[in-house]
């Protein structure tokens, strides 16, 4: 097997490990707090909720652009084994909180330690042929997006089975395992020597470089909207589910099964998107439009539905569309970045999904008080078909000149 595929294959594995570690605790994390942690009230519980979940996401997207300035100047795998081995570590220790400030604070380290998943797309995209940068940056992207959407159902599962402590080690057990597998078998050319001699900038000077191209100054916008659209309703799903389903039976694994059916549909579209991307200039931004507007459209029966059957198909049809907004990002990022940068351009957009991963939850949770659960997909709609607008404006005119430079 090439060595670029070899890449692709483990680094998806440890794409899927890392995401679903971060997104399996929002089944159970509710009654986690209840029944571990000792919280009673129910507002109390919410809170904490929220603030827990989302705070995994502000850390990363405050330190992601210095991982991605030293993945320029060391090398993407080093940043990749730090990552893996610290977030191992401190996801096993969330299986040991006596209290919320505790889950919280380990939380925000792992949110600190975190950058695998830019390291691994900048890894990926600069050691695969060109060619095909659509088609892996589509299977790598369905990694993510699997474990991000399954890690729910594996965390409703597990609750269920184990309770909830063990899935902490479970995790961190098998977190560590694609990390050691990622070190054995991940080759990364990369010249230390001539990164060195590369003149060092700041963060925010590297920043303003890459601001100054349109092209990227609007995909990281994009990838921004996108995560916060996916991510408003996602810890509304266990109530939403309860609401339809009226009972208390295998309600934590039917919440998690709504909120990683959409995984299922992702991982059949992303590759084949990606692959259609890579069929000329021009075709990944229709690829991205087409995409924004479809997903907005599946947001829309979620919120008219009358059963969890119902609910499960629109998600299902929204997770098709959903394979080709962020690896279609990622290819055109790769295509618009100047060489040597490319790390530190896809921690700024990493950091445009922890923004979008963090502020999602709360405002959905704040919105769903004023409008209800319903309103909340109705908001995620309004703001795809706007990203779409943003796109048409941005991308699709005069994307293929800009592409062809």
């Amino acid at each position: 097997m090439e060595q670029w595929k070899i890449n692709l294959t483990v680094l998806w594995f440890g794409q899927f490990f890392v995401m679903a570690g971060m997104t399996m605790i929002i089944p159970f994390l509710s009654l986690y707090l209840q029944s571990d942690l000792g919280l009673t009230d129910p507002h109390e519980i919410a809170t904490w909720a929220g603030i827990i979940f989302a705070g995994n996401f502000v850390t990363s997207f405050l330190v992601q652009p210095l991982w991605g300035k030293l993945a320029d100047r060391y090398g993407r795998k080093m940043m990749l084994l730090r990552s893996g081995f610290g977030m191992a570590i401190v996801i096993t220790l969330m299986g040991f909180a006596t209290n919320p400030w505790h889950l919280l604070l380990l939380r925000m380290l792992n949110g600190t330690i975190s950058g695998f998943n830019p390291a691994a797309v900048a890894l990926v995209s600069t050691s695969t042929p060109k060619e095909r940068v659509g088609f892996a940056m589509g299977t790598l992207q369905s990694g993510a997006t699997a474990g991000t959407i399954l890690g729910p159902l594996i965390g409703g599962l597990m609750a269920d089975a184990f309770g909830f402590r063990p899935i902490f080690y479970i995790t961190g057990a098998l977190l560590m395992i694609a990390t050691l597998l990622s070190l054995v078998t991940v080759k990364e050319s990369f010249d230390r020597e001539k990164a060195a001699a590369v003149p060092q900038i700041s963060v925010l000077q590297g920043l303003r470089e890459l601001n100054g191209i349109p092209q990227l100054h609007a995909l990281l916008a994009v990838t921004l909207l996108i995560q916060f659209a996916i991510l408003a309703p996602m810890p509304l799903i266990p109530l939403y589910v309860q609401e339809l389903h009226g009972s208390a039976h295998n309600l934590a694994f039917l919440a998690g099964f709504v909120g990683s059916v959409t995984g299922l549909s992702n991982m059949i579209s992303a590759p084949i998107l990606g692959r259609i991307g890579d069929r000329g200039i021009g075709v990944s931004e229709k690829i991205l439009g087409i995409s924004l507007i479809g997903a907005a459209v599946m947001f829309i029966p979620q919120a008219f539905v009358t059963s969890v059957w119902q609910l499960l198909a629109a998600r299902f049809a929204l997770g098709i569309f959903l394979g080709g907004l962020i690896p279609t990002v990622n290819a055109l990022i790769r295509e618009y970045t100047p060489e040597g940068m490319e790390s530190r351009a896809y921690s700024f957009n990493s950091s445009m999904i922890g923004l979008g991963n963090m502020l999602g939850p709360v405002i959905g949770g704040l919105v769903s008080g004023w409008i209800g659960l319903q309103g909340v997909f109705i908001m995620s709609a309004l703001l795809l078909f706007g990203n779409a607008v943003w796109v048409k404006a941005t991308l699709l005119r005069g994307g293929s000149q800009a592409s062809g430079r």
